[in-house]
């Protein structure tokens, strides 16, 4: 009788391990305020540890067991390792860097440093600077690779301007005039448009990627800032950060078709790969609020970190 009982509790004890598995993905939020990452479980939507982050993060990307972390006042990329939750090395990389892309095949990572006008590439295979890319526009903030990897899109909040970079060659190609202060950007899965949001002209433009060309450009909400796109290729969701709100785009129409209020100062956002929920980072109220895109309203706020800057999903 005491086999049939011991089987029971290990089936038990198995599925409470995958359970704890499948707990992922999670939430990574850094808060620039108080030097941390929030780490939220999206299962839960509850906060389950932080970790040490520098002085000031901002920008975060993820390649394999590393996590990668812009830390301004330091002019550096911090290394996290997700296993540990401990502080690596760092890779030293220029005046001011900001946001932190990884390329589709996780082999390099992109930071915009502002105040050098340039993007800095890493290799994550040895974790060091390999090459600098010199951009026309000032103050780039995102540096974002396209689906394939092959181009990178970067805006630059003080030049008005979005500029084209061939990553192959490592050298940009083209440069767009758009709205004044281009912020962030997203692209259709397929590659084939790009979504940039203008914040002081709080406007949405949407690039051809083929011809490198405005299709079409539309108002959108008070400060429009990040931009994150589902992952069906249906939807783009853009923070207002003067509104308090995320719109919601139909990419057939390039139409806006809902607004979700959600805290103060609405920064950079990401969803889930089921595409269900939307987290977005509001810098002013010190949280994180979660958005149901199947219905297109929040589901709640999560209190995090001093002055949350944005989110990535792991």
């Amino acid at each position: 009788m005491r086999r049939p009982h011991f089987q029971h509790l290990a089936a038990i004890g198995l599925m409470s391990f995958s359970a704890l598995a499948l707990a992922e993905p999670f939430a990574y939020v850094p808060n620039e305020g108080s030097g941390t990452i929030s780490i939220i479980d999206t299962a839960t939507d509850k906060v389950v540890g932080d970790m040490p982050a520098g002085k000031k993060p901002r920008g975060l990307a993820f390649s394999g067991d590393w996590l990668y972390v812009s830390d301004q006042p330091n002019n550096s990329v911090q290394l996290i390792d997700l296993k540990t939750r401990k502080l690596g090395p760092a890779v030293d990389l220029g005046k001011s860097p900001e946001g932190v892309y990884a390329s589709p095949d996780g082999r390099w990572i992109a930071a915009a440093v502002e105040e050098n006008d340039e993007v800095a590439i890493i290799d994550t295979q040895s974790n060091k600077l390999v090459s600098n890319i010199k951009v026309q526009g000032e103050n780039p903030e995102h540096a974002v690779f396209s689906p394939d990897g092959k181009t990178m899109l970067v805006s630059a909040e003080d030049g008005g301007a979005l500029d084209i970079i061939d990553f192959t060659t490592r050298k940009q190609v083209a440069q767009l005039k758009i709205g004044d202060r281009p912020r962030g950007i997203g692209f259709l899965p397929d590659g084939s448009r790009a979504y940039v949001a203008a914040e002081n002209s709080s406007e949405i433009y949407v690039i051809d990627m083929a011809t490198h060309k405005v299709l079409t450009h539309l108002k959108g909400g008070t400060r429009a800032n990040g931009v994150t796109v589902h992952p069906d290729g249906k939807r783009v969701y853009i923070s207002n950060g003067g509104d308090g709100t995320v719109s919601v785009l139909d990419t057939a129409s390039n139409k806006i078709i809902a607004t979700v209020p959600v805290g103060q100062r609405p920064w950079n956002m990401a969803i889930t790969p089921d595409g269900k929920k939307l987290y977005v980072a509001n810098g002013r109220s010190d949280s994180v609020s979660v958005i149901d895109t199947e219905k297109n309203v929040k589901l709640q706020d999560i209190t995090v970190g001093v002055r949350p800057w944005g989110v990535v999903i792991k």
